[in-house]
């Protein structure tokens, strides 16, 4: 079998990204020192010695630190170029890093950037003296790629070869000098295990991971539910996301266990092709149709396991030469890959990890994602050290942290994490999942969220709460704490089009590095998504339509994916406790361009001329929900629009096309100095010369009016009851600014 390297490909001119120097270390000016000397690089930051490798367990009997110069004669850093077959998992339980590792060596764009300057960082054989046993890597972290220094010495065994990650040729270190970075990066080689993909393939991409639950009970016995993930499946990987999957095990099932088909339980696998191929006459017999679905994966231990349909020697493969295997795109590139039926994969496998990449170029196709990302913080009161609110007495660090989603560690070796992700997103990433009756998505997310809830409060019996969360923090919690939710930070973006689709992604900080101190546990972390008023500026002091709302999970990224009609939302993310502190990244991804920034300011700021004018006293929401009755019988509905104003504000509509009963549910927000005065909603109707006004009513907005829903007639002002020739409006205020 011929070995082929992934093919370069075109690259977008791509707008260039802040680097971070880890623990302060340049590449290039240690580099230029060591030459200068004529040394050896030797990092004081990640020393050849036991606290690099392990800090609960021994290392190896026999364990030695070797540069590759003594580990061979002509060491590389890339022997005839990148792929996947160069990764080999060692005796460290990070199946999950390898598996992305794997991914990323198809991509030259991608791993281009986490390895940069690679050929300058390769060895030149002509020229010894220019080598200095160095290299740098570059993960992205927290919106950011952060560049990691290393030196060459790989901790090897008694038989002298690497312990951990490797290639397949004994000449070619790019695979273990990158595990090497990434551990320093975690703080040592065993805070690798236990993780899962998505972490893994961020960190390499600096994309957004969308975790996604197979039903295979719905999937196996419904072919449209099957072929839907199909095409995500093909359209993700046709736009150069990364794919892996994994068998998550059930209860009482051991994990790294070996299925009968030769699948393993718990580990994870990339997914390197997904294709629809058309079968010639031979094969019509063998698979009983003319067009089969496929998809290529890949073991990262480098075998090949799979004994099912199209396994290697199977008699699918028996059937077909090997220039018709090429001419179906049935080929496989490197070793540890296989092709099987996708429906057989959806038999076995039960989750999927979808790495999207953003694109941050600098001419922007319309097809790509545009990313817009915030930096937060959940903190605690201002004058207050992080951390120094303990809301809950009895709990060590490492228990407070993981909240809800604290379950028995039982995953695989290197996997314990991507076994808990996977029971985690039974929500609207489920595939073939049936909807229930009477629920809908919102609906259905509260519920979950409230059972969590009730799971939280079941494990933390005899707990006390220690302290309060005041309005000047910003660490509420989640929804369910109604008091202090509202505290966390708010972020607003608007969405123009109609029925846009955005995806949100919310990432904590990573804590992997705190693991030696007996920390590193995730915040359990998710967000709401709340429809406000379309000209509001200042944060949200009273919880109103919810328009999303993610799961809470301890992973280090939250996602997902909603579609949103026109109008503008306020972003709170939060952690499921009130009091967690720690720091935060939001990106929001659409196709067309969003704006997101935080909320600070509970009220708009003073008027200039605020010595002369009196001050708001009162805040008035007044909420259009639709008219009706606005076109004749047999006549074309008009073109029409609303406006809403109050004393010196003004809101407008979209405008709604051959409509008659249009819904317009567009809320508005006054701060008012002159509570006395009329809030007036005008309907027009558009023409060609000029607009014409179709009516219009006055609003009286007092106490005994606040929170009264309204049917208001168009041409007399005034309210009735009848649904022909009216609008529906709602409003509400409040008396006093002062208690917001």
């Amino acid at each position: 079998m011929l070995r082929r390297k992934a093919d370069s490909r075109a690259v977008t001119k791509r707008m260039p990204e802040r680097v971070c120097l880890f623990q302060g270390q340049c590449y290039y000016q240690l580099k230029r020192a060591c030459l200068r000397r004529g040394v050896l690089f030797q990092d004081p930051h990640f020393l050849p010695s036991a606290q690099s490798l392990f800090y609960r367990r021994c290392p190896p009997p026999g364990l030695t630190w070797k540069r590759p110069r003594e580990l061979c004669k002509d060491p590389r850093l890339f022997v005839d170029g990148i792929s996947s077959r160069d990764l080999h998992q060692g005796s460290l339980g990070n199946c999950w890093m390898v598996a992305a590792t794997s991914c990323l060596a198809t991509e030259p764009s991608l791993w281009k950037q986490v390895i940069p300057d690679h050929k300058e960082q390769e060895w030149n054989p002509k020229r010894p003296d220019l080598y200095a046993g160095i290299f740098h890597f570059r993960f992205w972290r927290l919106g950011c790629w952060t560049d990691v220094v290393i030196d060459d010495r790989l901790p090897t065994g008694q038989d002298g070869a690497l312990l951990f990650c490797r290639s397949g040729s004994p000449r070619e270190f790019w695979s273990a000098l990158l595990e090497k970075a990434y551990a320093k990066l975690n703080g040592c080689y065993e805070a690798l295990e236990g993780g899962n993909t998505a972490e893994a393939l961020v960190d390499f991409t600096g994309g957004v991971s969308e975790p996604i639950s197979l039903d295979r009970e719905v999937l196996t016995h419904h072919s449209d539910q099957r072929r839907a993930l199909f095409q995500t499946l093909a359209r993700a990987h046709t736009r150069r996301a990364l794919i892996t999957c994994y068998i998550r095990p059930a209860e009482g099932e051991m994990v790294e266990s070996v299925l009968d088909c030769g699948l393993v339980r718990g580990h994870a696998y990339g997914i390197t092709a997904v294709r629809k191929m058309r079968l010639g006459e031979q094969l019509l017999g063998v698979c009983g149709a003319s067009r089969v679905q496929m998809v290529r994966m890949r073991n990262p231990w480098g075998t090949t396991d799979w004994t099912g349909a199209w396994s290697q020697g199977s008699h699918q493969w028996q059937q077909v030469g090997r220039s018709e295997r090429e001419k179906m795109g049935l080929t496989v590139r490197d070793v540890g890959e296989f092709w099987m039926e996708f429906e057989d994969f959806c038999h076995y496998f039960t989750d999927v990890v979808v790495c999207r990449l953003a694109e941050r170029a600098l001419l922007w196709p319309s097809s790509h994602w545009r990313e817009v990302r915030c930096s937060g913080e959940w903190a605690a009161t201002p004058g207050k050290p992080p951390g120094s609110i303990p809301l809950l007495s009895g709990l060590s660090k490492q228990e407070d942290q993981r909240g809800l989603t604290r379950e028995a560690e039982r995953g695989p070796k290197g996997d314990r994490k991507e076994d808990q992700l996977g029971k985690r997103q039974r929500d609207g990433t489920l595939w073939g999942q049936r909807d229930k009756a009477g629920g809908g998505k919102g609906g259905e997310k509260i519920a979950r969220k409230e059972e969590q809830e009730s799971n939280f409060r079941d494990g933390l019996r005899g707990m006390r709460w220690d302290g309060q969360v005041d309005k000047n923090s910003r660490c509420g919690g989640c929804i369910n704490h109604r008091d202090t939710f509202l505290y966390n930070p708010q972020f607003m973006f608007e969405v123009r089009g109609e029925g846009d689709e955005v995806l949100i992604c919310l990432q904590q900080e990573d804590r992997r590095i705190r693991r030696r101190e007996g920390g590193g546990e995730n915040l359990p972390i998710g967000f709401e998504v709340l429809r406000v008023e379309v000209n509001r500026m200042t944060r949200v002091h009273c919880v109103g339509e919810q328009a999303a709302s993610s799961v809470y999970m301890d992973s280090r990224s939250v996602a997902l994916r909603v579609t949103l009609g026109p109008g503008r939302y306020t972003l709170l993310p939060t952690t499921f406790q009130p009091g967690s502190t720690g720091r935060f990244l939001l990106r929001v991804f659409s196709h067309s361009h969003v704006h997101l920034r935080e909320l600070k300011e509970d009220l708009p700021p003073p008027s200039i001329w605020q010595c002369c004018i009196p001050q708001p006293c009162m805040v008035t929401t007044v909420h259009l929900r639709r008219a009706s009755g606005l076109g004749q019988p047999k006549q074309t509905a008009p073109d029409v629009y609303a406006v809403i104003r109050c004393e010196n504000d003004t809101i407008r509509t979209r405008i709604f096309k051959q409509d008659s009963n249009p819904e317009f549910n567009t809320k508005a927000i006054f701060y008012r100095r002159q509570p006395d005065t009329h809030v007036s909603i005008e309907l027009w109707c558009r023409g060609w010369l000029w607009d014409t006004l179709l009516g219009g009513a006055r609003l009286q907005t007092g106490d005994i009016e606040r929170g009264r829903s309204r049917v208001i007639d168009l041409q007399s002002g005034q309210s009735r009851s009848v649904s022909r020739g009216c609008i529906y409006v709602e409003t509400s205020s409040s008396q006093c600014l002062t208690d917001l």
